[in-house]
C-alpha cells in the first residue's frame, strides 16, 4: 500500500517478469539484440538514481525481485505476465519454473500468468492443458512478434490462435494479456501491430484482452477499438516511464486513454524489471495533467486508486481490505468520456 497526503492507495502492478539473460542463456546474436535493447529503454527513460547497471540488469532472480517490488515499491500484489522467445534463449526468456514456484510460495503476494504459442498445434494445446492441470493460471501473455522457426509472428485473428482461445475458455483462462506496440530488436513492428484485437474481441466477448503498453505507438488505434469493445482494456507498461522523459506525453496518453475507455479499464505496470515500481507510483500519484491541456480534465485521487491497483484487483480477484475499496462506476459499456471535455478547444 502506498500513502500519501491522507489517501491510501492499494498497488496491484499487473505486469511483471523475472526473465535470464546472461550470455550463458543466449542462444544466438538475437538474445543479446533483445537485452540490449530491454536495456536501452531502461537507460533511456529512467531517473538516474534508478540505473542500473548492465550486469545487475541481465538477471536478478526472486530474492531481489521480492524485495525491489513488496520491500522496497509498495506493491501489494504482481501478475507475472511471462515471454518465451525460444528461439533467442536456450531456457526460454522468462523463466517459467522459477516464477511458478516463487508465485506458489506466495499467493497472497503473486499470481503466475503462462503463455502459450498458437503455431505449436495439437501439441501446444496439450501442453496448454497440462500447464493449466498443475498452475492452475487465470491468464496468459502473448507474444505475437515472437519468433518460431520460418514464421516472425502471428495474430489473435488466425484460425489456430482461436483454437487456443475456444480451450481457454474451456479451461477458464479469462484474461488474455498481448505486447501490442513498441518492437524490441530484431522483432518486426507491424507483428505488434494492435489491429487484430478487435477480431478477437468481438468474437470472444467472455474473455478480458489487455492491450500491454497501450498499443503505443499506436494509441488511437487502440483508443478506437477499445472504446468500442468493453472487454478490451489497457496495460499502462512501457507508458508510465515518461511521466520522467516527456510528462506532456505521458499527459496525453492517460488523457486520452481516459475520454476514450475511462478509468475502469486501465492497469498499473512496472513492467519489473524495465523498471522498478517505486519510483513510478511515486511520480503517478503526484502526476497531474498540465493546466494548459484543457481538452484533458485533471486526474482525481479516486482514478489513480482505480489504475494502481483495484481495477486489476477486480480482474483477478485479489482480495482487496474494506477501507481501500471503491463503489464501482457507473460509466456506459462503449463510447467516449467525459462529454463535458468536448467542446472545451472550441470554446476558447
Amino acid at each position: 500500500m502506498y500513502s500519501k497526503e491522507g489517501e491510501n492507495y492499494f498497488i496491484v502492478d499487473a505486469h511483471i517478469a523475472l526473465w535470464d539473460a546472461r550470455p550463458e542463456n543466449q542462444r544466438n546474436i538475437h538474445g543479446k539484440q533483445f537485452i540490449d535493447c530491454f536495456y536501452d529503454y531502461h537507460r533511456n527513460l529512467s531517473p538516474a538514481e534508478e540505473l542500473w547497471t548492465y550486469e545487475e540488469y541481465l538477471y536478478q532472480g526472486g530474492r531481489r525481485l521480492m524485495k525491489d517490488i513488496f520491500e522496497d515499491g509498495y506493491v501489494d500484489h504482481a501478475i507475472f505476465q511471462p515471454a518465451h522467445l525460444g528461439e533467442f534463449y536456450n531456457r526460454g526468456f522468462g523463466q517459467t519454473k522459477e516464477a511458478y514456484d516463487l508465485a506458489a510460495a506466495n499467493p497472497d503476494k503473486l499470481t503466475y500468468n503462462h503463455c502459450f504459442d498458437p503455431r505449436n498445434g495439437e501439441a501446444g494445446l496439450d501442453r496448454l492443458r497440462a500447464d493449466h492441470e498443475k498452475m492452475g493460471f487465470k491468464g496468459v501473455k502473448l507474444y505475437t512478434a515472437e519468433w518460431n522457426g520460418d514464421s516472425r509472428g502471428y495474430k489473435l485473428s488466425d484460425p489456430w490462435t482461436y483454437r487456443y482461445f475456444e480451450e481457454c475458455r474451456k479451461l477458464g483462462i479469462k484474461n488474455i494479456h498481448i505486447h501490442k506496440g513498441p518492437t524490441i530488436r530484431p522483432l518486426d513492428r507491424d507483428a505488434f501491430d494492435v489491429a487484430d484485437v478487435d477480431h478477437a474481441a468481438s468474437d470472444f466477448t467472455d474473455l478480458n484482452f489487455v492491450v500491454e503498453h497501450v498499443g503505443l505507438p499506436r494509441l488511437e488505434d487502440f483508443c478506437w477499438i477499445a472504446t468500442q469493445e468493453p472487454n478490451v482494456h489497457g496495460g499502462l507498461a512501457v507508458a508510465m516511464p515518461f511521466m520522467h522523459t516527456r510528462p506532456r506525453y505521458f499527459a496525453q496518453i492517460i488523457g486520452e486513454l481516459i475520454y476514450w475507455i475511462g478509468e475502469d479499464r486501465i492497469q498499473f505496470s512496472s513492467d519489473y524489471a524495465l523498471w522498478t515500481p517505486r519510483w513510478l507510483i511515486e511520480r503517478f500519484v503526484d502526476f497531474q495533467i498540465p493546466e494548459d491541456m484543457t481538452e484533458y480534465a485533471p486526474l482525481t485521487a479516486v482514478q489513480k486508486k482505480k489504475i494502481l491497483g483495484l481495477n486489476a484487483a477486480k480482474m483477478y480477484d485479489i482480495p482487496v481490505p474494506a477501507e481501500l475499496r471503491l463503489p464501482d462506476a457507473d460509466e456506459t459499456a462503449t463510447g467516449p468520456r467525459q462529454p463535458e471535455r468536448a467542446d472545451l478547444a472550441a470554446s476558447q
